[in-house]
């Protein structure tokens, strides 16, 4: 049995470097048997890893990632959530989509539901947006739209041969490991990433492993309810790099109406028309409030705006103008000019 599987399952700390290294590389070159993998995932999950095993586990993966091409991107956040907690409708999705309407330069990475009904590429492939397949092409529907989602090419290859291994068994059981790490293990060039973490998540450990990531200013946000996006009826609480920490009271920034029952996910069937729903202000007002509150914190992490004032005025602005719903379908209607032209050429 692999070392690292051997202390995890121990329970004592695997933060030699080396261990994690020839455990990823077992994996590389198909030498780490199957049952092992999923009992690695099943350790990880079972009990998540102290805050010294998670640093070497992710800093071994982030060894790994092949070079980035070119400059990182200005003025440009990442928006990513771990999952867990209430359940609510896409808010970091719509959060994206309403920031990028009110000017900010936005890249969403993001994942199929694990513990969710709809994960927001489950979300995405139903709206018919697409997905960005390298840093080139994200850096071009950034230049293009002022927004990006992107796809599994930003995670670790470890992750994606980690879930061949273990196949028939799918990720899903592992959810709960994964939606922690995940959103820290995007590797990409923006100079923001404003994660929520819910109360399923260790925040701590989460505020140590964000603290050790260069080249972008990590914001964690959590409240007393216990979601992972911000809530107008909770008390929120923003962590920023370097200790710097930001309560919002309830009713401070947005009215405290409303609650869970407000952002409860639609039915998959209706899930499109609800998402489109809430970003023009048709939906139930603490839904699209909900909303505008996580898109101006993006506005805020990017240096788009200096204060929560002025970011919710434009983020107002870009549902009441229709900019919001406006800018989804021109991506829908990207994804079918693309796909009726391939179907000529085919």
């Amino acid at each position: 049995m692999h070392d690292a599987l051997t202390g995890l399952l121990a329970r004592r700390t695997v933060a030699e470097h080396e261990t994690w290294r020839s455990l990823w590389d077992r994996l590389g070159d198909g030498t780490l048997p199957r049952e092992q993998a999923v009992a690695l995932l099943a350790s990880l999950t079972t009990r998540l890893p102290d805050p010294a095993t998670l640093a070497a586990l992710h800093g071994t993966l982030m060894e790994r990632r092949p070079a980035r091409p070119g400059p990182a991107w200005p003025a440009t956040v990442n928006v990513v959530g771990t999952g867990g907690g209430p359940a609510t409708f896409n808010v970091s999705t719509a959060a994206a989509f309403v920031a990028a309407a009110a000017g900010v330069r936005v890249v969403k990475s993001g994942s199929r539901a694990y513990t969710s009904s709809l994960g927001s590429v489950d979300l995405l492939e139903r709206l018919g947006v697409r997905l960005t397949s390298s840093y080139e092409q994200t850096e071009e529907h950034l230049e293009r739209d002022g927004i990006a989602f992107t796809g599994p090419f930003v995670y670790p290859v470890e992750l994606a041969r980690l879930a061949r291994l273990i196949a028939p068994v799918s990720m899903k059981p592992f959810g709960r490991f994964l939606n922690a790490l995940g959103p820290l293990l995007a590797d990409l060039p923006v100079t923001a990433q404003v994660t929520g973490v819910s109360h399923t998540m260790p925040l701590d450990d989460l505020r140590r492993l964000a603290a050790t990531i260069t080249g972008r200013t990590v914001w964690l946000t959590g409240n007393d309810r216990g979601a992972d996006e911000l809530l107008g009826f909770a008390r929120n609480t923003v962590h920023i790099a370097r200790g710097e920490d930001q309560v919002l009271e309830p009713g401070a920034l947005i009215p405290a109406d409303g609650g869970f029952e407000a952002l409860a996910p639609a039915p998959k069937d209706a899930a499109t028309d609800h998402f489109l729903a809430v970003l023009a202000g048709r939906a139930h007002p603490a839904a699209t409030g909900t909303v505008r509150l996580n898109a101006a914190a993006l506005a805020l992490a990017a240096g788009h705006h200096t204060t929560w004032r002025d970011a919710l005025d434009a983020t107002d602005d870009a549902v009441t103008s229709g900019a919001a719903v406006a800018l989804v379908e021109r991506l829908r209607s990207r994804r079918t000019a693309a796909t009726a032209g391939a179907v000529r050429h085919g």
